[in-house]
């Protein structure tokens, strides 16, 4: 799964990748990035458009599921083009959530130990997510996850699709909808990218979102 984030990277280091035209502003850090919150995210609206970045926020309930419906922050890659909640946002409304790394609960250790997860290289990450207008009007997102691959499999069984520079452009455009030409232009990153290290249990609490230390090694 993915339920915790950190995104401190000048914001063009990802939007000059994904094609969002002038931007030049850092974001302020957050390095303990939990649901339920805003989040920077990109999209295109039209092919006509370039893709831009917008906060949306973390937790897909479309307008459409009235009362108590599930808010879930993450997706499958196995069902999300499938399923009757999903599907509709994975055909038009796809995004991508820039990040430097996530962290994951380690189930084996007695408390669970928390590590974050990255690339190799600390190159920023494109997580693959998918949106939907809530019911207030606003939009609300959710990452699509996928079975661990690489080091990530030493501490937890899912984690975020992330994609590839050459996926960006095909996964943001909106006039690109068959199922089949997705799956053949839209591909993860290399496994052996991604490493981790334990840090810190203050990640635990959803908080601290300016402490650089959380992602320090333990």
């Amino acid at each position: 799964m993915c339920g915790r984030f950190a995104l401190y990277s000048a914001y063009p280091k990802f939007s000059t990748k994904a094609g969002v035209p002038n931007v030049e502003e850092a974001p302020t850090p957050r390095f303990n990035v939990p649901p339920g919150t805003w989040i920077t995210a990109i999209r295109q609206v039209s092919g006509d458009e370039p893709p831009r970045m917008d906060e949306l926020w973390w937790g897909y309930k479309p307008k459409w599921a009235k009362g108590k419906a599930s808010q879930p922050i993450n997706a499958r890659v196995e069902t999300v083009a499938t399923s009757g909640y999903f599907k509709s946002a994975f055909q038009k409304h796809r995004c991508l959530v820039p990040a430097d790394g996530w962290y994951e609960w380690d189930k084996s250790t007695t408390p669970k130990q928390p590590h974050f997860i990255c690339r190799e290289d600390r190159e920023p990450i494109f997580f693959a997510g998918i949106y939907t207008e809530r019911e207030d009007g606003s939009l609300g997102c959710a990452i699509i996850t996928e079975p661990a691959r690489g080091s990530a499999q030493d501490v937890h069984d899912r984690m975020p699709l992330i994609l590839d520079d050459e996926s960006l452009e095909p996964w943001l455009d909106p006039d690109l909808t068959d199922r089949e030409i997705l799956r053949n232009v839209v591909h993860h990153i290399d496994a052996k990218l991604i490493t981790h290290w334990p840090v810190s249990a203050k990640v635990n609490r959803p908080s601290g979102a300016g402490d650089e230390s959380l992602i320090n090694p333990a």
